[in-house]
């Protein structure tokens, strides 16, 4: 039974931006690799997201909820992006991860989902 797998798309810190024809580029790329994992029954969701600093959190404290602007961790990196795709194995998740990246010019993080609880 194939395995959910989440695939993050990290932007770093101080990385001059892609070109506009580079970025063109780019989206067409995407486009083709979300075409193609569709086409192969992959596709459990994914998308952009905007910039970092339109994050805000939410955190339980004390019986009351405190919310902040901005991203709750400040780092040098963070997730621009994310495809929920499925794979049969690690090995066959790192291969599209390999599509991704090129795809989207960045690197893509690879995490299994855990497993769902047995009834």
């Amino acid at each position: 039974m194939p395995q959910q797998y989440l695939f993050a798309v990290h932007h770093v810190e101080g990385e001059a931006p892609p070109s506009p024809e580079v970025m063109e580029q780019m989206f067409a790329d995407v486009d083709a690799f979300n075409t193609r994992v569709m086409d192969e029954g992959r596709w459990v969701f994914g998308g952009g997201l905007e910039p970092r600093e339109t994050a805000t959190v939410v955190r339980a404290v004390d019986g009351d909820h405190v919310i902040t602007d901005g991203p709750f961790i400040e780092a040098r990196e963070w997730i621009g992006g994310f495809w929920v795709l499925t794979a049969e194995d690690l090995d066959e998740a790192l291969a599209l991860a390999k599509d991704a990246s090129t795809a989207c010019r960045g690197p893509v993080e690879v995490r299994p989902f855990q497993p769902e609880p047995e009834e």
